[in-house]
């Protein structure tokens, strides 16, 4: 419904969206979303699409007898509920073991640990068997080695082997104990080119 003359002009309904009404370019530009797999934005990174599909039909294993069977009421979800009850069973049998008994003990080096006592030394014989005693003497070790390469606790400069001059290439060389062209086995061709199809009958 149209009003009445305001001025030179007549207001009336607007016909579309005005553009002062957004702050941004609004619906005079179209950008593409960054949602969704079809028409997206190809400025804006977009992850890999998967289709859902419906839930899988339950396997014949995993399914249940269900409200079918009658269930006991004895039966929780931790087991079977079992009034606490009296079982009447046989003496049973024990074998018969000897231990032993409190004068096989003797507990007289223990009173030591127990009470303070003064300090004492105890005078034994020499033992028989001098073999397993005998320790090695200050000759039996051999001093690491100080100069040289291979040294443990002091640095190395760099050492050089003197050799003498190479045989290769020189008028000294003796061609003849070279191997021949016959002396190495031939290359199979599918090593370094495409492999032939092999089909066995």
């Amino acid at each position: 419904m149209e009003g009445p003359w305001v001025g030179t002009w007549r207001p009336h309904p607007r016909r579309g969206p005005i553009l002062a009404e957004f702050s941004t370019p609004g619906p005079k530009y179209w950008l593409p979303g960054s949602t969704g797999h079809v028409g997206h934005d190809p400025t804006k990174d977009r992850a890999p699409a998967y289709s859902f599909r419906g839930t899988k039909a339950l396997s014949a294993a995993t399914c249940s007898p269900g409200p079918r069977y009658f269930i006991e009421s004895s039966i929780t979800k931790t087991g079977k509920h079992v009034p606490p009850t009296a079982l009447v069973t046989a003496r049973p049998k024990t074998k018969i073991l000897v231990t032993p008994g409190p004068s096989d003990y003797t507990t007289d080096p223990a009173n030591k640990h127990v009470y303070h006592t003064a300090p004492s030394n105890t005078m034994v014989f020499r033992p028989k068997d001098f073999k397993k005693m005998r320790t090695p003497g200050p000759g039996t070790y051999t001093l690491p080695r100080v100069l040289g390469p291979h040294t443990v606790y002091t640095h190395a400069e760099p050492c050089y082997s003197m050799k003498g001059k190479s045989q290769y290439q020189s008028c000294f060389q003796d061609t003849v104990k070279t191997p021949g062209p016959a002396a190495f086995a031939k290359v199979d061709l599918d090593i370094y080119k495409t492999r032939a199809p092999q089909f066995t009958m």
